[in-house]
């Protein structure tokens, strides 16, 4: 068994604070095990550790600080075979709410108040059993591309997730990041088609990232559209990089991208208030972003926090959304939710 499966276990029961992650495509789990419980924060993003942090920017990003923990990297091979359901729940309770917001959603936008606005919601399962180590290795072994992690702090929570979305990796000053828009159910075809509301969606958000990056780097390039797999769910993406100038930081560059169009919608703030007033629950970590932070050499590699979940005691709660534009019907958004629920449902 590998040793980082064996600290995770040990950390849990001993009810301090953890991280392990599998990077995208990758054959290595990496692990911060913390043998403390305080509750560090980062100040100004110059700190290295494994940062999680919260959808709202006002909010404080907990940081597990490398300095204070045991860090482990190791090759895994998970030789079990995990029985994963394909026939889930829909959830039915949630629909004419969700359907409700949408709606709501669209009449800002057909005031021109809203370009775009990602509207989600939290789903609750009830757990017969739950066991932290198989939730974790089937999320391995069935999100080989996503960014793969459960993490731990006896003062905020349990969380797991498999996110297809890079918020931004950096390197001395080069940096790469994504646009990712669009949604649709993978059909077990080859032959992709993209209607007009999803490459309009992907559009916003690519021109968004760019607007915002132009001020504060140079070199920008961006590379042409490319349809992606994330579990049963198709997306759009474009990949683009840049180098961050050499009187900005990488404070700054976190905070012109993030919460990123895909996440919360055009304008920015009044998407984001909107999100606030509007969906009825309080988002926490789920949309926010978590990852390295200036690991050696100052490298950070930071992924947005979606297709995730937090467990309490016997409860399980899931979070999902998608993003509205003016070609957006309702009734196809609640139908997306619940394809993209199924990642986690699958799991549990």
């Amino acid at each position: 068994m590998n040793i980082i499966f064996n600290r995770i276990e040990e950390n849990f029961q001993r009810l301090m604070p953890f991280v392990a992650y599998r990077k995208p495509n990758s054959s290595e789990i990496s692990g911060l095990f913390l043998e403390d419980d305080t509750l560090y924060f980062t100040n100004d993003f110059t700190e290295s550790g494994f940062i999680f942090s919260p959808f709202d920017s006002e909010e404080k990003s907990v940081l597990l600080p490398i300095e204070k923990s045991e860090f482990i990297r190791e090759k895994f091979q998970i030789e079990e075979k995990f029985l994963v359901k394909n026939d889930v729940e829909v959830d039915e309770l949630h629909k004419e709410k969700h359907i409700r917001l949408v709606e709501k959603a669209l009449d800002e936008i057909n005031k021109n108040h809203l370009k775009k606005v990602v509207v989600s919601r939290q789903e609750e399962v009830l757990l017969d059993s739950f066991d932290l180590l198989t939730t974790f290795k089937k999320l391995l072994n069935n999100y080989v591309n996503a960014f793969v992690y459960v993490w731990f702090h006896p003062k905020i929570g349990l969380w797991f997730g498999a996110t297809p979305e890079t918020l931004l990796t950096i390197s001395d000053y080069h940096f790469t990041t994504m646009s990712l828009a669009g949604t649709q159910v993978y059909a077990d075809t080859k032959e992709v088609f993209w209607k007009s509301k999803e490459l309009v969606e992907q559009q916003l958000v690519t021109d968004f990232i760019k607007n915002q990056l132009k001020p504060i780097s140079s070199n920008l390039k961006i590379d042409k559209t490319e349809t992606v797999k994330a579990g049963n769910i198709l997306h759009l993406r474009s990949r683009i990089e840049g180098d961050l100038n050499k009187n900005s930081n990488l404070k700054e560059l976190i905070r012109k991208l993030h919460p990123t169009p895909a996440v919360c919608g055009l304008p920015r703030e009044k998407s984001k208030n909107f999100i606030i007033q509007n969906e009825n629950y309080k988002r926490t970590y789920y949309t926010g972003f978590l990852g390295e932070l200036n690991y050696q050499n100052k490298n950070s590699s930071l992924f947005v926090n979606l297709r995730c979940m937090n467990i309490e005691e016997k409860i399980a709660f899931i979070y999902v959304g998608g993003g509205i534009t003016k070609e957006s019907n309702a009734k196809k958004e609640w139908k997306e939710t619940i394809a993209k629920s199924k990642t986690m449902k699958k799991i549990l």
